[in-house]
């Protein structure tokens, strides 16, 4: 993948993670009163939002990784995304539990690419 394709994921990831922890801090009590739910919501749009630090980081390297950009752009959307979903309603979503863990093992599979020649 190319750079401007990790800086174009660390501008969408970024700003969307912006957007979606202020509705967690700010929005989500009116939609969901459970604690642990809003918890579990504020770690999603961390992981967003760090994955969208090292893609920015990523698009100024002058080395070239080209799977990393993917894996973390995909990773995240299915990581934070389905999470975010089965958080506002679980039983509509229920079918995105697997999601995560594919999301979240995208994201190490990610890191891990760093380390290839």
């Amino acid at each position: 993948m190319s750079s401007l394709f990790a800086l174009r994921s660390a501008a969408i990831l970024g700003a969307s993670g912006v957007a979606l922890g202020a509705f967690g801090a700010h929005g989500l009590k009116k939609v969901v009163s459970d604690s642990e739910k809003i918890q579990t919501w504020t770690t999603a749009s961390h992981y967003q939002l760090f994955h969208a630090v090292a893609l920015l980081a990523l698009s100024a390297s002058a080395r070239r990784h080209p799977y990393v950009a993917g894996l973390w752009t995909a990773g995240t959307a299915m990581f934070s995304g389905s999470i975010y979903c089965l958080v506002v309603n679980k039983e509509k979503f229920k079918y995105l539990g697997p999601v995560t863990p594919l999301g979240g093992l995208l994201m190490i599979a990610g890191w891990l690419a760093l380390f290839a020649p």
